[in-house]
């Protein structure tokens, strides 16, 4: 395995994410750590107040929620340094992909435990990385699809699954399981790992079990022994926990959205808004567990056909709070009220509304953490490293069109120009030939024809050598482009970056079930390093 990179300007991250990483200094008004200086995580340690909720109330709710999951034996370790009286946590968290979503949750996972280990060393106290599950989120179609870089394209595969507008966590893995996975078996080839793979996938994607059971063992199968703790907070003694947070988003709404639109218009004047403000943070879950938003309206609060007012709200939200939900700006909050959070491990999106988010943090007497770029990379199997040595591109460059690439390459090419080559030779046999003719005719003019078609002969073969010329450069070039098909496939799959479509499932399969611990142990060895984006050739 080798590690290698290129710069984030050769590829299409956003401008607010290029200048995040470069020049922290425009963007500082913020956010309130340079996620990059080591000396702001010991500033952010050291300014780390206690939890405002009971941290052996919280313990004894995970402990249960781990139970629920089934993840609770793996979960011991990592939950107890986390008990420790100074343990503090590196956060990331993703939503619930099928077979683990894309191959970025893999790298958030791997950034938080490195940095975890990096900051334990340096603070001298228990550093836990943390995975929070996206166990609120409502939209199905997100999650219910794995990509697959299979035998001729790359394939987006859906799981074909009745959507019924619960959160993700709690709808149920159904028999359309067992067509969503062959399918798959379909692309991938079979490898001396398969077995175990799809015994392992089987075993938590199996009918009767959630989506957030599925997920959550697969990522305590993958990481619980890298100290990775599992948390979430669809759970009714957790969301007791934060009850009070949940009230305030309610009786200080208005305060707090514009806290968030002062940020986000500000932020608008040179990058753009990532998230749309509104009139609450909270979505409500009906009779029917589905998830509502709740708006204003004149009385006071709606979500559907419900209503309160607002002293009705808070009451519900006090006497029920496992029925509301977070939205993606209040989800930081209820984790930060719940963790020391020492730092949040954000992917290019997150980091641009957690932009619009600074002065929302101190609605609830928080400060944001340092958000952490999370390692980046494109995966590089051997058989693309061959024919990559083989063509006049840069990897960054494969993120274009292919028409564009094909036009390129033709440019690129030191291609021999045939028709002047052909010209010349024909114009030197016909020079040649006149004074044989003139010879000839001296001697017999009745055989000029005879001459004429005899030179003429010459060009019609020379004609014929220059098509199969022709067809051959033809034929060379036709390989060569069907190699930046396949290297753009592989490398860009649907025109954007691998880290986005391709599941870690297709990795493993081919490499083994431990590739994620061997990469663990060499980008530790090189040195993460969160600046560029990497390169890793296998």
């Amino acid at each position: 395995m080798n590690i290698s990179g290129c710069s984030f300007s050769e590829l299409s991250y956003s401008t607010l994410f290029k200048t995040y990483l470069t020049n922290f200094e425009k963007l500082s008004s913020f956010y309130e750590f340079d996620p990059l200086n080591d000396q702001e995580f010991k500033r952010r340690a050291n300014s780390l107040n206690p939890s405002t909720v009971n941290k052996e109330q919280f313990i004894s709710a995970l402990s249960q929620y781990h139970k629920k999951l089934g993840i609770e034996e793996l979960q011991k370790v990592p939950l107890e340094k986390y008990a420790r009286d100074n343990a503090l946590t590196v956060v990331t968290g993703q939503q619930l992909g099928v077979y683990g979503g894309p191959v970025f949750t893999i790298y958030k996972t791997i950034t938080a435990i490195l940095l975890a280990r990096k900051y334990e060393e340096q603070l001298q106290r228990p550093v836990v990385p943390v995975f929070w599950l996206a166990d609120e989120d409502h939209d199905f179609d997100e999650i219910a699809w794995t990509g697959i870089t299979g035998r001729t394209d790359f394939s987006k595969i859906k799981l074909e699954q009745e959507r019924s507008g619960i959160p993700v966590s709690d709808e149920k893995v159904t028999e359309q399981i067992n067509s969503f996975k062959e399918k798959i078996k379909e692309e991938l080839f079979e490898t001396d790992f398969s077995e175990s793979l799809w015994e392992m996938l089987d075993a938590q994607y199996k009918e009767g079990n959630t989506h957030v059971q599925a997920f959550s063992g697969l990522m305590n199968e993958w990481f619980a022994g890298q100290g990775v703790l599992i948390v979430g907070s669809n759970f009714p003694g957790i969301k007791k926990l934060v009850s009070e947070t949940l009230q305030t988003s309610i009786s200080e709404s208005d305060s707090i959205r514009n806290a968030i639109e002062e940020k986000s218009v500000e932020l608008e004047q040179d990058f753009h808004r990532q998230v749309t403000n509104g009139d609450s943070n909270l979505f409500y879950l009906s009779d029917s567990a589905e998830r509502v938003k709740i708006n204003r309206n004149k009385e006071g609060w709606i979500a559907g056909d419900t209503k309160w007012t607002n002293d009705e709200l808070l009451n519900e939200i006090s006497t029920h709070p496992e029925r509301f939900s977070p939205n993606v700006f209040l989800r930081p909050i209820i984790q930060d009220k719940l963790l020391p959070t020492l730092g949040y491990i954000a992917g290019p999106g997150e980091i641009a509304y957690y932009g619009q988010m600074r002065s929302f943090y101190g609605e609830f007497d928080l400060q944001m953490p340092p958000i952490i770029p999370r390692f980046t990379a494109t995966i590089i199997e051997s058989g693309i490293s061959r024919i990559i040595e083989k063509l006049p591109f840069e990897v960054s460059e494969y993120e274009k069109r292919i028409e564009d690439l094909e036009s390129e390459f033709v440019e690129k090419t030191d291609t021999v120009d045939i028709e002047e080559v052909f010209s010349s030779w024909k114009e030197l046999m016909e020079g040649a030939a006149k004074e044989p003719l003139k010879i000839i005719n001296e001697i017999d003019p009745t055989l000029d024809g005879t001459v004429g078609k005899t030179v003429a002969g010459f060009t019609n073969e020379l004609d014929r050598l220059k098509g199969r010329v022709y067809r051959s450069i033809k034929q060379q070039e036709e390989t060569q482009i069907n190699r930046i098909e396949k290297i753009k496939v592989n490398l860009f799959p649907g025109g954007g970056l691998q880290e986005r479509s391709v599941s870690p499932i297709y990795f493993m399969n081919k490499y083994g079930l431990d590739i994620w611990d061997k990469l663990i142990h060499n980008i530790e060895e090189e040195g993460l390093d969160l600046t560029k984006h990497h390169l890793i050739e296998l």
